[in-house]
């Protein structure tokens, strides 16, 4: 049977986005809750799926744990599933309403933005996540994933059709692009007419092709270079382990810390204590760490500018806070941002004055995630300030349609 070419498939997406924008919320709900369950009955055929892509693979290993699914990942996306199910329905929510002098009521409703393109690096999860939160507020979800995982990904999406199939509602509403050529892909973000908003979920040379090719609207979810600054006045227990979660909890992922600031006022007890609670991380530092810490390799700039997704972390001893906030303003992309911290003042100042998505107190940067910010999922983190910023759930799929209701007015 031939494969669908881009256009055909396109073509089928516009249509289904008006069917889901017309559905009550009680029948998307329920769509994302059938999915759930459908995949933990479908869990050991799509392990085995993409077992068999994970043998296969050989690019980086951060490239191999994100296309990775496991049994506790499956279960991770199942509760996501359901929790996207049980949140508020976004759709119709009147954003602001005022009457006007003349008579006119005027306000502001959420709607739909129609087709949701996603293009994305392995990330078999994203298939899930992205399909999910795309339907729960009425939007079709146009998904182009990368060849080493699109064995597991039509696996996922035949999950999706058959749901909409069984309740009556067009599979398209859930589309994975079927060929997965970099000449495709540059066609696909230049789908005018089709997709109403495109989201990247990939690495440097994926944004750079959105840059060149994009020819929609879109929103960019760039690297995630993460800073935890450990300041003068910080539990140095507890900053220990927020580097320690932030760090290597998940390395290959984009809030992950990718760089350390130590105040000098406590440098010398924290910096020297590092390997012992970031085992197996090479360590690269400035002149100052390097001086508390020999076994540390010298860090340049570029490795204060570098999104490592591995067992790398650049370190830094800064004389203030102030010098902290600068370092993140040269070198960080906006996207999650730490501080450890029992200064109020400190910590209000960060939260200020520091530009990121994210800014976090006291906590690891690895809690910026939609799920752990009670979104169910994301579709992406937005590093961007225009529409959405940060991670992006159901409301950031939405955009407002002004509703005017007049008695006979004119003008």
């Amino acid at each position: 049977m031939p494969v669908a070419t881009l256009e055909e498939q396109a073509g089928a997406l516009r249509p289904a986005a008006r069917v889901l924008a017309t559905l009550p919320d009680v029948t998307r709900a329920e769509l994302v809750r059938r999915v759930a369950s459908a995949l933990e009955v479908a869990a050991p055929e799509i392990l085995a799926i993409n077992a068999e892509e994970v043998a296969r693979y050989d690019g980086e290993a951060s490239g191999l744990d994100r296309l990775t699914l496991n049994e506790s990942r499956i279960t991770g996306i199942v509760s996501g599933l359901r929790a996207i199910a049980e949140l508020p329905d976004p759709l119709g929510e009147v954003v602001d309403h005022t009457m006007r002098p003349n008579g006119l009521d005027v306000s502001r409703v959420r709607v739909p933005l129609g087709v949701i393109g996603v293009i994305y690096e392995n990330r078999p999860n994203v298939t899930m996540d992205v399909a999910a939160l795309c339907l729960r507020s009425g939007n079709a979800a146009f998904l182009r994933g990368s060849s080493s995982a699109q064995a597991t990904n039509l696996a996922l999406v035949a999950l999706w059709h058959g749901v909409l199939s069984e309740m009556g509602l067009p599979e398209a509403a859930v589309t994975l692009v079927a060929d997965t050529s970099h000449e495709t892909a540059a066609r696909f973000m230049g789908l005018v007419g089709t997709i109403d908003c495109l989201i990247p979920r990939g690495g440097p040379r994926l944004i750079a092709a959105m840059r060149e090719h994009a020819r929609v609207p879109y929103v960019l979810d760039g690297d995630g270079n993460c800073h935890v600054y450990v300041d003068a006045e910080a539990d140095l227990t507890m900053a220990a382990e927020i580097v320690r979660n932030a760090k290597m909890s998940r390395m290959g992922v984009c809030n992950a810390a990718e760089t350390l600031l130590v105040h000098e006022a406590v440098a010398k007890h924290f910096v020297p204590a590092l390997p012992s609670f970031l085992p197996g991380i090479e360590l690269r530092g400035d002149a100052s760490v390097r001086a508390l810490l020999p076994s540390a390799t010298p860090a340049t700039d570029v490795d204060f500018a570098l999104e490592f997704l591995g067992p790398i972390l650049a370190v830094a001893i800064v004389p203030s806070i102030d010098a902290a906030i600068d370092h993140v303003a040269r070198y960080g992309t906006g996207h999650s941002e730490a501080i450890v911290s029992r200064d109020p003042v400190a910590q209000q100042r960060w939260i200020n004055e520091v530009d990121a998505a994210a800014v976090v107190v006291n906590a690891s940067t690895r809690f910026v995630d939609g799920g752990e910010l009670g979104l169910g999922a994301e579709v992406g983190i937005s590093t961007q300030k225009l529409h959405a910023r940060g991670p992006m759930g159901l409301k950031e799929l939405t955009c407002v349609k002004w509703v005017v209701v007049g008695k006979g007015h004119v003008r």
